[in-house]
């Protein structure tokens, strides 16, 4: 394996709390009108956008739907070129959507991701981010939530991985390759 882990940069505790107040934000933003549809960007957010459903208020009309959208490959630098694995399943004209994403560094999948939401009308489109590594953008994209700012240090842990591995685990770790 040319990877190993390194050191904890954001332990599990920390990501609790600031889910948790994400979610309030998002819910006191997005009015109660019309609720909030969030997209999941699969694989990497699933894990942080199930904890911030999971905050949500009850009263508060959520939907999850998910997208399926990826510049990775196997590698740890991204490919510049985006692709769309699967589609949303229901229509989110006329809604407040936030899309959920694990991380965002260049901003190219986000941008393109965006472009293609916005073309079918939903009431406002927002975007939260687990991490954002904003020194390495090649396109500006808005980011609503932003959970951490992290430098530009590949990592794993809580839905990020490296080639597949280090999902699961409930810190965010450096990766060091080999």
């Amino acid at each position: 394996m040319p990877y190993r882990l390194g050191e904890v940069i954001i332990s599990r505790e920390t990501i609790a709390r600031r889910v948790k107040e994400m979610a309030a934000k998002i819910a006191e933003d997005n009015g109660r009108d019309k609720g909030i549809t969030f997209v999941g960007i699969l694989t990497g957010a699933a894990f942080f956008l199930t904890d911030l459903a999971r905050e949500m208020p009850e009263d508060l009309d959520v939907r999850v739907d998910f997208m399926s959208v990826a510049s990775y490959g196997d590698g740890t630098k991204s490919s510049g070129v985006v692709r769309i694995f699967h589609d949303l399943k229901s229509s989110i004209e006329g809604k407040n959507v936030v899309v959920v994403e694990d991380i965002v560094d260049s901003g190219l999948t986000l941008s393109h991701l965006l472009g293609i939401l916005q073309n079918r009308n939903p009431a406002s489109l927002k975007v939260c981010v687990l991490l954002d590594k904003y020194e390495r953008r090649k396109t500006e994209v808005n980011v609503d939530y932003c959970g951490f700012r992290i430098p530009d240090k590949f990592v794993v842990g809580y839905g990020l991985d490296c080639a597949g591995m280090w999902r699961h685990l409930k810190d965010i770790k450096y990766v060091i390759e080999e």
